[in-house]
């Protein structure tokens, strides 16, 4: 279940993937399956081939690639997570997140 996001974050998000370009977003995210992780950054691209050679940098395997919709990405979690935001300069979605959080707590 995701949710935190704005529906303008989402669009732009859907946009960028048409275009084939590598689109970042991340949300609050709840599954029972990961009650340990609090976020998702889902990382996509309309172009499989780009998405795949983008994700084997990071050790990410192509099969790993979530094509159940018309906006085929990865989805970072964890440790992962924060390793990939980190090295691609974006951690401030994750730690604007976690600020957010905290002010409401």
């Amino acid at each position: 279940m995701a949710f935190g996001i704005r529906r303008h974050e989402l669009a732009a998000w859907k946009e960028k993937v048409k275009r084939g370009e590598i689109a970042f977003l991340t949300h609050y995210w709840y599954d029972e399956r990961f009650p340990h992780c609090t976020t998702v950054t889902k990382v996509g691209c309309g172009d499989i081939d780009k998405l795949a050679a983008w994700g084997r940098q990071y050790g990410l395997k192509e099969e790993w690639i979530d094509r159940r919709n018309e906006f085929p990405h990865f989805d970072l979690l964890g440790e992962t997570q924060v390793r990939i935001l980190r090295q691609e300069g974006r951690l401030d979605e994750l730690e604007r997140l976690t600020k957010r959080g905290k002010k409401g707590s």
